[in-house]
């Protein structure tokens, strides 16, 4: 099980393997600050693109900028799918020995990763050995490194997956819901992975077209039910939930296209958050300002209200405990914990901003625990 309160990356990038170069994750982390500087160069340009509210548009433009020069890309997947389309066998090997020599000398986020074929009679001779080549010519691999399995049908088809990495303890297992038949097989998939399982993401788009449904959105009713099938049955386990990508992009000399691109893709990401999905997929860096737009006004918006509600309900629950009450709404002071944590490790608050703004200690906000939190004060 993962750690509950380890940092979870807020996106993840894709790209084609083909194109894989030990360049390419600072190319994109330019391609993104290029992006905010052409089209937003200042805060009331993006307050005004995405409707952000004027009493948070400063610090959230501030946030922006900083995160995109600091850290713009958090999460890279190497894409021998969808991102790297239909190739013979001989490109494939070569694609998978390059991106690994390339990956020994590159400058990488902080999480990453390969995503392999789907493990299918068709393709899973396929997928596994391009997962060997890549393994075989890389070297160390580096921290967080994950797989990524599409497509999955079957509890064999993780299963053949863990079986290849065995020997590599290191390496996390993410399954990608994308069928039917994987929205009702979930707990087996996570087991099946062998305590591999960093991360279960959602695939939109492949979804809705395994349903007939031909008005593709992240937003379709039969996309909502997937979504609460995947945190219903996974929260309890501490498996990451990711959501899917928007596929309307902000390419454009027009700047009013670019902002209508951003300003959608703002929309569906503080729609996955209030739902509970805390990552989700970009396909282009010129997304991420909207992105961390996105995840920076979520928690900034309701900031100073949820400050007073948690050192209310720390002292309220502290006070019943001392004389041998009973608090009967943990679960509230537990939500607005989380709250603060999802803000922490999204970068919303600094680790310096935290105990001000909680009344916590570090270590009493890091348990993750409302119940630990009182206890010790009492």
């Amino acid at each position: 099980m993962i750690e509950p309160w380890r940092r979870q990356p807020v996106h993840v990038l894709y790209g084609g393997a083909h194109l894989f170069k030990s360049s390419t994750c600072n190319k994109l982390a330019e391609l993104a600050r290029k992006s905010l500087a052409e089209h937003a160069p200042d805060a009331a340009t993006l307050a005004a693109a995405l409707g952000l509210a004027p009493e948070i548009a400063g610090a959230v433009y501030t946030r922006v900028a900083e995160k995109l020069a600091r850290e713009a890309v958090e999460d890279f997947r190497v894409d021998f799918e969808d991102g790297f389309g239909p190739r013979s066998d001989a490109e494939e090997d070569t694609a998978a020995v390059s991106a690994a020599r390339e990956m020994t000398s590159a400058t990488l986020p902080t999480f990453f990763g390969i995503r392999v074929k789907a493990i299918t009679p068709e393709l899973g001779d396929r997928a596994l050995r391009t997962l060997r080549l890549f393994l075989d010519n890389c070297g160390p691999l580096p921290n967080n490194f994950v797989v990524t399995l599409p497509k999955i049908s079957s509890v064999e088809q993780v299963a053949a997956l863990t079986r290849a990495l065995a020997g590599r303890p290191e390496i996390g297992i993410e399954i990608m819901v994308e069928t039917p038949q994987a929205i009702f097989i979930l707990p087996q998939l996570v087991q099946a992975a062998e305590g591999r399982c960093v991360a279960a993401h959602f695939g939109a788009y492949d979804y809705t077209s395994s349903l007939g449904i031909s008005q593709q959105d992240l937003s379709h009713p039969a996309c909502d039910f997937a979504r609460q099938m995947m945190l219903t049955t996974l929260a309890p386990t501490g498996v990451w939930l990711s959501d899917g990508a928007t596929n309307v992009l902000p390419l454009s000399k027009d700047r009013a296209v670019v902002h209508a691109a951003w300003k959608l893709h703002y929309g569906h990401i503080r729609r996955a958050l209030y739902n509970g999905f805390y990552q989700g997929w970009d396909l282009h860096p010129a997304q991420l300002p909207a992105r961390y737009a996105a995840v920076y006004a979520f928690f900034l918006e309701g900031m100073s209200a949820a400050s007073e509600r948690l050192r209310n309900f720390v002292s309220m629950a502290a006070q019943a405990t001392h004389v041998r009450g009973v608090f009967d709404d943990a679960a509230t002071g537990q939500g607005l914990l989380n709250y603060f944590l999802r803000a922490l490790n999204c970068g919303a608050i600094s680790e310096s901003e935290a105990p001000a703004l909680t009344g916590l200690s570090a270590e009493e906000l890091r348990s993750g625990s409302f119940l630990k939190i009182v206890q010790g004060r009492t």
